[in-house]
């Protein structure tokens, strides 16, 4: 079933919605209308009435052959004048005298005057009906009113108006034909400003949106409107921009783990294939064998290193939140890495406030975040005098861990990037032991605490780490 268009529906409300309040209004106007000229003839017809009365009280009167004329005289010319018949009726309900030779066969004939009537006649009110014809067709209005002399009732005076002359028919053909051309016109000029107000822009958009789908992430739309739809179309471009830049970090993602794994697994291939081929003597294969394990325990770090980031960002990361000594810690960390530390000859001073810091924390995972950014000290510190300060101190609801490594400044460009996988300030440098993925998930380990992380550059002495921790009272 094809789906209908937004601008049917639109149309097809407006529509329905203008029909409606013009068939209101030509139903109120048709109605004042009939009433306004209903109400203009019966008064119009009362002043010929009173006319006609007077001639006829005349005539009942003097009862002569000239009232008699004169009765007749002012009923033609009312007839004449107004196209309105007379007829008078004695109270016996018998015609006597008509106004016009058409009506002629009225005469002395009694008309069918409901009983009804004829007593609401004789008590004084005046009566307005349909005008009946011998062959019983409405064919007018007929207004009734009673004639009384000396406050007898003498009889009734009718005036007719015939149909044609009452037929308002044609003015109501203009009214519903007025009605109508303002619905359909009213229709063609919604059409015409929904397609460009709204319709235009809507599907620029989606055209837009169905390319994004499709990867081209570099798509924009420019819609000039300071509304709703351009508040979407600028909502849009936003989104595209995120998008693009979502799609570039993944093809760079993508490209920093394709040459992170090529790179060992390149060296372990070649040292494997050489012992297969007997390329490499047999008393150096341990050598190279060594060789090939540092590799596997690098690619071994690196898969650990992404599934900890994969997990962390998908809010898989669960935390087991327990009360630790933040001293302890560090003192571990620092034991562990003595190896390192001997080998680069390195200095390390350990400042503690206090001989315990408690803090909130999940412990295997700060235990992670003090062992990288110590790697990194030693990695990037001095080869020769180089030096390492570490210091704990609480600060309100905050434990403080400061580690300061006395190496060269991070350049200012790219201070701000070293939280990014796989990010390195020294594009020269070949680390066969870190993956990249340090610092990145130092922030994120940090991040899932609830705690910060930064970096001060102290001129012409070093880098200075600082996190926080949670603190906890003993």
């Amino acid at each position: 079933m094809r789906k209908k268009g937004l601008i049917y529906k639109l149309l097809l409300t407006f529509s329905s919605i203008t029909a409606a309040v013009m068939i209101l209004v030509g139903m109120f106007l048709s109605t004042w209308i009939n009433r306004e000229y209903s109400r203009q003839e019966s008064e119009r017809a009362a002043k010929y009435i009173e006319i006609v009365e007077e001639a006829t009280s005349e005539f009942l009167n003097k009862n002569n052959e000239l009232g008699y004329e004169d009765l007749k005289n002012t009923m033609k010319i009312i007839k004449v004048s107004v196209d309105m018949d007379s007829i008078i009726v004695d109270k016996q309900g018998y015609v006597y005298t008509v106004s016009d030779e058409r009506l002629d066969y009225l005469k002395y004939s009694k008309l069918d005057i409901k009983d009804s009537d004829m007593e609401l006649l004789k008590s004084g009110q005046t009566l307005q009906h349909n005008f009946i014809r011998r062959d019983d067709e409405i064919k007018g209005k007929a207004y009734l009113r009673p004639l009384f002399s000396n406050n007898n009732f003498n009889g009734v005076i009718i005036l007719t108006k015939p149909i044609s002359s009452v037929n308002t028919s044609n003015l109501y053909t203009i009214i519903w034909l007025s009605v109508l051309s303002a619905v359909i016109l009213s229709s063609i000029v919604a059409y015409h400003f929904a397609k460009k107000i709204l319709i235009k822009p809507l599907s620029e958009i989606n055209n837009a949106a169905k390319k994004l789908a499709q990867g081209e992430v570099e798509k924009r739309v420019y819609i000039d409107s300071q509304d709703e739809i351009g508040d979407l179309a600028e909502s849009f471009n936003i989104m595209a921009e995120s998008l693009e830049k979502v799609d570039t970090v993944r093809r760079e993602f993508i490209s920093n783990v394709s040459h992170e794994i090529r790179s060992p697994i390149t060296s372990i291939k070649g040292f494997i294939t050489g012992i297969i081929d007997g390329v490499i003597p047999r008393d150096r294969e341990n050598y190279y064998l060594n060789i090939v394990n540092d590799e596997v325990s690098r690619l071994s770090r690196l898969v650990t290193d992404l599934l900890d980031i994969s997990s962390m960002e998908s809010g898989k990361f669960n935390l087991n939140i327990i009360k630790m000594d933040i001293n302890e810690i560090i003192t571990l960390c620092t034991l562990n890495l003595e190896g390192k530390i001997k080998e680069k000859n390195i200095k390390v001073d350990v400042i503690f406030n206090k001989n315990h810091e408690y803090c909130l924390g999940d412990r295997d995972r700060i235990i992670q975040v003090v062992t990288n950014i110590l790697e990194n000290a030693i990695k990037y510190g001095r080869e020769q005098g180089g030096r390492i300060q570490i210091e704990t101190y609480a600060k309100g609801d905050h434990i403080y861990v400061s580690i300061f490594n006395n190496g060269p400044n991070i350049p200012r460009e790219d201070i701000n990037k070293i939280w990014e996988r796989f990010y390195k300030t020294d594009k020269s440098r070949t680390n066969k032991v870190s993956t990249g993925l340090g610092l990145s998930i130092v922030r994120l380990i940090l991040t899932q605490h609830n705690q910060d992380i930064w970096v001060n550059n102290i001129p012409d002495k070093g880098v200075k780490f600082t996190f926080t921790l949670k603190r906890e009272e003993k």
